[in-house]
């Protein structure tokens, strides 16, 4: 395992434009905290690590993966849009980023510098979309996927036409490849949402934040 994680490092560090553009993302995420006035605070941080952790664990769990990528989990997303739900789009947004870069560590396959942003963070960043709609959280569910597939969308129509088929629109292609598992990928999202209790879930992340930052005081 550590061989394989030394490889896919030294895979990525080998696209050093890949490398500035993710570092370009990450400038362009912070900034856009800071004018928001995101706090980052330790509570905060230690539930997006959790969270992070959660989701990489359910994203093990494959029901099925897809040839050229793309996988149908045990409900991986649900931990981002918890995210999302609790702390608003932009933390939504830094926690899907942290993601794809540790989904890109996990499993790279780089193209262009482009692709790499379309196939990894951008994707899961597109879940935070889901933090506009706290009050109709199916709905937030929804469109963060929505978000999620047009970056696949993109990325295969662009970069992944090649794999189509003789005669077939990469349009086409792209659409119907993306849909075989993130279809299945947000009903398996929103039954989960359906029977979770995501807002006694919300309430006490909301309490062990009071606890934590009253104990550091």
């Amino acid at each position: 395992m550590e061989a394989a994680f030394s490889k896919n490092i030294a895979m990525i560090v080998a696209q050093p434009a890949s490398v500035f553009a993710l570092a370009a993302m990450v400038a362009l995420i912070l900034a856009f905290a800071y004018i928001k006035k995101i706090k980052i605070n330790t509570p905060m941080m230690v539930h997006i690590s959790l969270m992070l952790a959660l989701t990489v664990i359910l994203h093990t769990f494959r029901l099925y993966h897809m040839p050229q990528g793309g996988s149908v989990t045990f409900g991986a997303m649900i931990p981002l849009l918890l995210i999302a739900f609790r702390y608003g789009p932009v933390v939504g947004y830094l926690a899907g980023f942290t993601y794809g870069l540790l989904n890109l560590l996990q499993d790279p396959y780089i193209l262009h510098p482009v692709q790499v942003l379309f196939d990894y963070p951008l994707p899961y960043m597109a879940l935070g979309l889901a933090g506009y709609f706290k009050d109709r959280m199916l709905l937030g569910a929804i469109v963060g996927s929505c978000g999620r597939f047009i970056c696949h969308f993109i990325s295969g129509v662009v970069f992944f036409a090649s794999y189509a088929p003789p005669g077939t629109s990469p349009y086409w292609y792209s659409l119907v490849f993306n849909a075989t598992y993130l279809l299945p990928e947000l009903m398996i999202c929103l039954l989960i949402l359906r029977v979770l209790p995501v807002k006694r879930l919300l309430f006490q992340m909301r309490n062990s934040e009071n606890y934590m930052s009253g104990y550091g005081r």
